[in-house]
């Protein structure tokens, strides 16, 4: 059995599930998420949990069954709580400003860089070097956020670029030769 696909799911206070033919629909406080699932796992709202179960041990089974139930509570979560990801600038010059709901960032290039986030994602700048994406989709977060990292990657040199709050970037040295006699 799934360790992760055996696990129910519980649903909050102020949260409603809707599930028909492996379509299933969550509405909270937040927002709503639908999403059709693998026919193969069938899932069932049984009281205050929702439940994920699996025809067989099949591999293809195996694997959907943690996959759908992930899926499920990811949907729940971000109805009730939401999801969040913070990034940093680090780089001489490098800003974030908010215009409107575009967020226009200063990446060393030659002109500002205009990013309009799609609808159910926001971002909010908290200074001019930290900004944040949040959204009720943990997908749709984690993608735009990844769009935003892609306009500068960190460099392993000197660290400078966009990246994840607590992100490690492993650092290289420069020439060997430099200031060495």
């Amino acid at each position: 059995m799934s360790r992760i696909g055996k696990l129910p799911i519980p649903v909050p206070s102020g949260v409603s599930v809707n599930v028909h033919n492996n379509h299933v629909k969550v509405e909270g406080p937040k927002g709503t998420l639908e999403r059709g699932l693998p026919a193969q796992i069938s899932i069932k709202l049984e009281g205050e949990t929702i439940v994920c179960r699996r025809p067989s041990d099949g591999r293809e089974h195996r694997s959907l069954h943690g996959l759908t139930r992930t899926l499920v509570a990811n949907m729940v979560t971000g109805v009730s709580a939401g999801f969040r990801k913070d990034l940093d600038l680090v780089g001489v010059g490098y800003r974030a400003q908010k215009q409107g709901n575009d967020l226009v960032l200063t990446l060393g290039f030659s002109h500002p860089v205009r990013y309009t986030p799609p609808p159910g994602i926001a971002v909010d700048v908290a200074d001019p070097t930290h900004f944040s994406v949040s959204g009720t989709s943990k997908e749709q977060v984690g993608q735009v956020a990844a769009d935003l990292r892609k306009l500068r990657p960190p460099e392993p040199y000197k660290g400078k670029g966009v990246m994840y709050r607590g992100e490690r970037i492993r650092r290289k040295a420069g020439k060997a030769g430099k200031g060495a006699k």
